[in-house]
């Protein structure tokens, strides 16, 4: 699978150079999303949000290490590339100048027997896509990301 930054034109200056702010990922265990009601303090972003795994880069790492260290630390899984199923770029919410990756990708459903809860977050929940994006409570942006990945996927497998 391809690197979000060698997406080109297509994604502006999305480039090596212009290192990514940060990765999620819309992880289905089976047909359902793994997320995280974010903590409800005032100094982060999306208080009290339903939200998907992932977050800020650290130092070098590329798209998938940020995105794969993230879901360790968040929800004790582990991610293999064989596991991703598409991935794109796009502006950071929170740093305009800056972009994210955003990969979809999907474990077995017994995955869920692996999730060791980490200490970022209220709780976790599994949601139908169709529920998740129905949710007045979550992070804004998903609801896009995600049908951007049916329009150009088709979907789940």
């Amino acid at each position: 699978m391809r690197d979000v930054r060698d997406l080109g034109a297509n994604s502006g200056d999305m480039t090596e150079a212009n290192l990514h702010h940060g990765a999620k990922v819309a992880l289905f265990l089976g047909n359902r999303l793994a997320c995280i009601l974010r903590d409800d303090l005032p100094h982060i972003h999306y208080p009290n949000l339903w939200d998907l795994p992932g977050g800020a880069r650290e130092g070098a790492e590329t798209t998938f290490q940020t995105v794969a260290r993230e879901l360790h630390e968040e929800l004790g899984l582990i991610l293999s590339p064989d596991h991703l199923l598409w991935e794109s770029a796009f502006s950071s919410l929170t740093a305009p100048d800056k972009w994210n990756a955003f990969f979809v990708a999907q474990m077995p459903a017994v995955s869920v027997n692996d999730i060791v809860f980490g200490d970022e977050g209220q709780r976790w929940a599994l949601y139908d896509m169709d529920a998740f994006i129905a949710l007045p409570n979550r992070v804004p942006s998903y609801g896009g990301r995600l049908a951007k990945w049916v329009a150009e996927t088709g979907g789940l497998p």
